[in-house]
């Protein structure tokens, strides 16, 4: 079993995007650490993904990169070539899981 995740830099965010010590205090870091020592404890691994992999922009069912969606307040899409609906998030977690795999098995 392989669990991927997106490798954020939660104090980046923290200044940039104003959200003081909710988001620094979070302890994703810890999160983290603790779960990939569990997953090692269980034979598994965590893969993590790079922050600039452009997870939300893409089209999980065709590959296409769709600029208009840097927008962060566009939550969905749709797709211009392959005209697949996107929910965002739904979306870039499909990606996450997919360039996670395909890192882990390269």
């Amino acid at each position: 079993m392989i669990v991927c995740i997106e490798n954020l830099n939660m104090q980046a965010m923290a200044q940039s995007l104003n959200f003081g010590k909710s988001v620094s205090d979070n302890g994703w870091g810890m999160f983290t650490a603790f779960l990939k020592y569990k997953l090692e404890e269980l034979g598994k691994r965590l893969v993590k993904i790079d922050k600039f992999f452009a997870s939300s922009q893409i089209c999980s069912a065709c590959g296409y990169q769709n600029p208009d969606t840097k927008d962060l307040s566009v939550r969905e899409w749709i797709c211009p070539c392959c005209q697949t609906h996107h929910n965002r998030d739904v979306n870039a977690a499909v990606n996450i899981r997919n360039e996670g795999m395909r890192i882990a098995l390269a």
